[in-house]
C-alpha cells in the first residue's frame, strides 16, 4: 500500500512533523512574545555593563576567578 500523507508532512523517524513543529513555534511565540518586548532590566544591563568594563578579567574558561567572597558551602564543595 502507498501511503497517503505528502512528503513533506512526514516525521523523520523519531520525530514531529513539520506542520507539528511549525505549530509549537507559534505556540511559543506566543507565549513568550511579551517577555521579549520587556526587554533587559535595568539591574541586569547594569551588571552587563560592569563586566564589559575594562579591567574586568575572566579565567581562561571564560569566568570571572573567584574570589574570597565565596559562601562557607562554596568553599566546601572544592575543598
Amino acid at each position: 500500500m502507498k501511503d497517503s500523507k505528502p512528503q513533506a508532512a512526514r516525521a523523520p523517524k523519531g520525530g514531529l512533523n513539520t506542520e507539528i513543529q511549525a505549530r509549537i513555534g507559534h505556540q511559543l511565540r506566543a507565549m513568550y512574545d511579551d517577555v521579549v518586548r520587556q526587554g533587559v532590566p535595568e539591574r541586569f544591563a547594569e551588571l552587563i555593563r560592569k563586566l564589559d568594563a575594562p579591567g574586568v578579567q575572566s579565567g581562561a574558561d571564560g569566568v570571572a576567578p573567584a574570589g574570597d567572597d565565596m559562601s562557607a558551602n562554596d568553599k566546601q564543595g572544592r575543598d
